[in-house]
């Protein structure tokens, strides 16, 4: 086992999902814009589900079975990844809500805002359910090669599209973060990443309507 296992990127990836939840209810609540117009049709709602989908089936792939075999025989460590399972679940079927929601023309605001606070709520209650829970159990029960090989899956969900999601990873993170995540990067994936991804993005109204990742 290992207490030495970088984390940087699952801290990050929360930090980013907390960013644009909180955009999330800066845009449902505004008395001066109309919400189902800018989630149908604003690109940060897109990246927001492209993230959190990679982000949950990388988990899911490598992070929980990996945990789960290795807390055989402990039935108060396993209890807690169930429920982290099945908080990725419900946090999908509240996504598809969402998206069922703005396919229909004027879409009731109030049921919007209802279910886009459900949102915001559960993934709130999910991060701190992991980074109390989770990381402890990942620092004192994960093997080196285990959590490389999450790494692996982590990094090939987010690099179908990468141009996007690594900007939007780094979107507000601190230079230390940001050092250590380009860090990461296969020279051309950095090169592309500094020269292109970020600058395109950074001119990306992601919040307003009619724009596209």
């Amino acid at each position: 086992m290992s207490g030495t296992l970088d984390l940087t990127v699952m801290y990050a990836v929360h930090g980013a999902l907390r960013r644009d939840l909180a955009q999330l209810n800066r845009v449902t609540t505004a008395a001066d814009c109309d919400p189902a117009r800018v989630l149908a049709t604003a690109a940060g709602w897109t990246l927001f589900k492209q993230a959190l989908r990679a982000h949950h089936a990388a988990e899911d792939d490598a992070l929980w079975p990996s945990l789960r075999l290795n807390l055989a025989g402990r039935p108060k460590d396993l209890g807690p990844l169930e429920v982290m399972e099945a908080e990725h679940a419900a946090a999908a079927v509240v996504i598809q809500a969402i998206d069922e929601l703005l396919a229909v023309p004027r879409a009731d605001p109030l049921q919007l805002g209802q279910l886009t606070d459900a949102l915001t709520r559960g993934l709130a209650g999910h991060r701190k359910h992991e980074e109390d829970t989770a990381f402890p159990l990942i620092r004192r029960t994960l093997t080196a090669e285990q959590w490389a090989h999450f790494s692996q899956v982590h990094a090939r969900h987010i690099s179908k599209d990468a141009s996007v999601l690594l900007p939007w990873l780094l979107d507000g993170a601190d230079k230390p973060t940001a050092t250590r995540l380009l860090a990461q990067l296969p020279a051309p994936a950095y090169a592309a990443c500094t020269a292109r991804w970020i600058p395109a993005y950074a001119a990306l109204d992601r919040w307003s309507p009619g724009t596209t990742a």
